[in-house]
């Protein structure tokens, strides 16, 4: 590998890498975490990428995805100036947390596939501009594989402006995808505004109609996600039963400040310890700007 470096400082601080990864602790099971545990799997511009990332847990996480995922470089730059590793962070509950440095990114059930936000920055949408639904969802199927990137691992893109009817009254599903790895359906509505309860119970039949006319026995049962502008926590938790299938997150037309997204992760640890007590603590938080 050494014969690609250009420079002294180059291999200074390669060497400066090698330290950091063998000297990087498990403390969860006290055991070093040697380099020949975790082989060298990419080329030297993702690493170049990685070195620069100080806590431990997020660098082995976007190196698992890189192996994984057989992401680009470009596509490793956009994945962390995206802030990922923190989006889908304040997804989960800490165990979670924990879980994606050790296992990068499990789809096990349908809230695995959550972020908070999304970020769609390569529709093209301008955040100070007006736009409607229809054109998010335009914009959105002419970045298709960008979109199918930030939705994460296994999904299949079906169809769009999926029509129902029922009573003589005609409604129409934005977008239609389907999860190989989940074995489900999944339904997107795409609202530009604060989410309403309204929405929230169209979703419900939506999903309701695909459980019931579309998915077949061997499949799970379908997952709807609403995108949305803005959302009150409250008003969603208070419309759907505990053991909905039906979620509603955010999105963002820009890439969103990752300090800011680093505080509010070390903010939600602090209080999720204040409620269940401390442990590990640092594990999650790391160092912190």
């Amino acid at each position: 590998m050494f014969t690609e470096l250009e420079g002294r400082e180059e291999r200074q601080e390669f060497q400066s890498f090698l330290k950091i990864l063998n000297k990087t602790v498990d403390r969860r099971k006290g055991q070093t975490l040697l380099a020949e545990s975790y082989p060298f799997t990419l080329s030297w511009s993702h690493y170049l990428i990685l070195m620069r990332i100080k806590n431990d847990d997020e660098r082995r996480f976007y190196e698992i995805e890189a192996t994984k995922q057989q992401w680009s470089f470009r596509l490793l730059q956009r994945q962390y100036g995206s802030s990922l590793y923190e989006r889908l962070a304040l997804s989960r509950d800490k165990e979670g947390v924990m879980r994606l440095a050790q296992e990068g990114v499990i789809l096990e059930k349908p809230d695995d596939m959550l972020k908070n936000p999304f970020v769609l920055e390569f529709s093209g949408l301008a955040e100070d501009t007006s736009y409607s639904e229809t054109r998010l969802e335009r914009a959105l199927l002419g970045k298709l594989s960008q979109f199918l990137l930030e939705l994460g691992t296994g999904f299949l893109y079906e169809t769009r402006q999926k029509r129902f009817t029922f009573d003589e009254e005609h409604f129409r599903l934005d977008l239609i995808f389907y999860n190989r790895l989940l074995a489900c359906y999944v339904l997107f509505d795409l609202k530009i505004g604060k989410l309403k309860h309204q929405d929230l119970g169209q979703m419900q039949m939506y999903v309701n109609y695909f459980d019931r006319y579309v998915k077949t026995e061997r499949e799970n049962p379908t997952v709807g996600i609403l995108l949305c502008k803005e959302k009150s926590d409250s008003i969603v938790e208070l419309t759907l039963p505990e053991n909905a299938n039906i979620f509603a997150t955010e999105y963002s037309l820009y890439l969103p400040d990752k300090a800011l997204l680093q505080r509010k992760l070390a903010e939600w640890i602090e209080e999720f310890e204040q409620v269940h007590g401390s442990t590990e603590s640092e594990d999650i938080k790391g160092e912190q700007p």
